[in-house]
């Protein structure tokens, strides 16, 4: 049996690799290594490394095989958190709870922390464990290009931009949502596999199911918060969407039907689990938390 973690384990694990991932540069541009540390340290949930250390551990590998797997995840979700914040995007000035790296540093070394975390990310992915295979190392790079790039959250940040003042239908909402937001969650999810060299497709066919599920209710979850919460709780400023003129689950649904949705996704989620051999609970109260979350 599989080494179990707690989730603060975990995050402590997670911080200290992505620390030493960060290496120090010597031609004179640690401007941009400190810009990168400020928004790679500034807290957060590390909901998607967790979740590729956890399920590699449920596949009966030590979870720390995919620890450069998950700091890779976490490289590529910070970046694109930067950027979403830059005033070109959504022009916030505050990421939980602190300045955002643009008001910290300035717009065009945002822009450029935001590049070099997301190029740090594949070289940190290919630094893996040697336990992994070498072919499920080229698995797990190439299906986290696709789901990162134009096909996957990229591509879901420009369907969310284009349907600004308009009235996307539900099913679009939930294709912007699924990639945007979704398609990080579903590779942090099967890198977890990769890492172990997991083969069957039963739970392949189950870790996306999960991913997928509390991928969406994610998104749900912040769109409530977004009307229900307070900027210092959430770490950001609140009623952005309505700001934006963004149609959102809450504008589409109502609270209660939204909150609805969310508690059917994650009953989905964990009934995905079922596939697994190895203890589960961790990744089910994982799901009811993320379902439950204040900020």
């Amino acid at each position: 049996m599989s080494k179990s973690y707690g989730h603060d384990e975990y995050v402590a694990l997670i911080n200290k690799e992505l620390s030493k991932r960060l290496y120090e540069v010597k031609d004179g541009q640690t401007l941009i290594t400190d810009a990168m540390r400020y928004s790679l340290e500034n807290g957060g949930k590390r909901v998607r490394p967790v979740l590729t250390l956890e399920f590699c551990r449920v596949c009966g590998a030590d979870a720390l095989q995919a620890l450069s797997f998950a700091c890779a995840v976490e490289m590529i979700h910070t970046y694109s958190l930067i950027h979403d914040d830059l005033p070109c995007m959504d022009n916030d000035d505050f990421r939980r709870g602190k300045p955002s790296c643009h008001k910290q540093f300035g717009e065009e070394y945002a822009l450029l922390a935001g590049d070099g975390l997301l190029t740090l990310a594949f070289e940190t992915a290919l630094s893996c464990d040697e336990r992994t295979d070498k072919a499920n190392v080229i698995k797990a790079v190439k299906l986290l290009s696709h789901l990162a790039g134009v096909s996957g959250m990229v591509g879901g940040q420009v369907l969310d931009l284009q349907s600004e003042g308009t009235s996307p239908t539900l099913e679009k909402l939930q294709t912007i949502d699924r990639l945007k937001t979704g398609a990080l969650i579903k590779a942090s999810v099967l890198l977890g596999l990769f890492a172990a060299n997991e083969t069957d497709d039963a739970k392949l066919k189950a870790a996306e199911e999960y991913a997928e599920c509390i991928g969406v209710a994610f998104q749900i979850r912040d769109d409530i918060l977004d009307i229900t919460s307070d900027s210092e709780t959430l770490g950001k400023p609140v009623g952005s969407d309505v700001k934006n003129d963004k149609i959102t689950y809450v504008s589409l649904m109502g609270i209660d039907k939204a909150k609805k949705e969310v508690d059917r996704l994650t009953e989905k989620a964990i009934k995905s689990l079922e596939a697994f051999d190895e203890d589960v609970s961790f990744l089910k109260d994982f799901a009811l938390k993320l379902a439950k979350r204040n900020k």
